[in-house]
């Protein structure tokens, strides 16, 4: 196991290979969970890689397993006590949706669909920090600042000089048009969207609101892909109060095919980058009245 794997990636990968050994032995996560009198939920969680893994976990695990070969649970507890060391993101403290974070930090690509706002990743300071407080009202002033910095510092995953993270972001034209902050704010962010959308590793599209009813009108959601094949590739859904996470192959699927259809009727490059300097100017003009 590599060093810089992050321990998102790594609790994601031992859960795989405990999911694989309980298999192989024929039994389901209920016969599991009532051999080590412990909730089926628990089980399932460990091998999602959604919950941490303890070196016992996995010797208990493996007992039930009877895996013999004292190699295969020596690696498999040093992968979980990789698992337990912290991400960057865990100096500021709870983050709601950490697990997305660790997903994201070893990404090789991520498909993003946003119908309301501009997608995290791509946001100025001032947008950001409109957007933080605005869906927070009852948050801290110090809970907003910490959430701005973390969203903040994720973006060194895009503007990286080597191996940058892999960027295509579908926005809705109504994220444009949603007066965040102000339209001071909306200009300099869609000017540096303009700017962001030139860099090869980079693409952005827009779904004009003249295309009607499409396959997102159901909400946002991402896609996230990995170099290492044996990770699987994950659509993440935000949610208010719990996230979705999913990686069963026909999932993945289904929400790929839908993303092919909002590219596919989405403006192309060029006609999405003229459109979000068009509404630019539109601010511009309007801020200076």
């Amino acid at each position: 196991m590599a060093s810089n794997v992050n321990p998102t990636v790594r609790r994601r990968r031992l859960g795989q290979e405990l999911r694989r050994l309980r298999e192989l032995k024929g039994m389901t996560a209920e016969e599991v969970a009532e051999r080590l009198l412990v909730s089926q939920s628990k089980i399932s969680r460990l091998e999602n890689g959604r919950r941490s893994i303890s070196q016992r976990d996995v010797r208990d695990l493996c007992g039930v397993y009877e895996v013999e070969d004292q190699r295969i649970v020596d690696s498999l507890m040093q992968m979980a006590k990789d698992s337990r060391q912290q991400g960057w993101w865990h100096a500021f403290g709870d983050i709601p949706y950490s697990v997305y974070i660790g997903l994201e930090t070893d990404a090789e690509s991520l498909r993003v669909y946003e119908p309301q706002i501009i997608t995290g990743l791509l946001q100025t300071r001032p947008y950001a920090e409109a957007i933080v407080r605005g869906g927070a009202p009852e948050a801290t002033d110090t809970e907003n600042d910490k959430r701005v910095e973390v969203r903040l510092r994720r973006q060194s995953r895009v503007a990286a000089e080597r191996d940058p993270l892999r960027l295509w972001v579908v926005l809705d034209e109504a994220s444009l048009r949603r007066v965040v902050g102000n339209r001071q704010v909306m200009r300099e962010q869609l000017e540096y969207l303009v700017e962001m959308s030139q860099q090869p590793h980079i693409t952005v599209q827009v779904l004009p609101f003249d295309v009607g009813a499409h396959p997102g009108l159901s909400g946002q959601y991402s896609i996230l892909e990995f170099s290492d094949a044996a990770d699987s590739s994950v659509v993440y859904i935000e949610g208010v109060t719990s996230d979705l996470y999913l990686e069963k192959a026909h999932d993945v699927q289904k929400y790929t095919v839908m993303y092919e259809h909002l590219r596919a009727q989405a403006l192309n490059v060029d006609q999405s980058r003229q459109l979000i300097e068009d509404i630019a100017k539109e601010y511009a003009r309007e801020y200076a009245r």
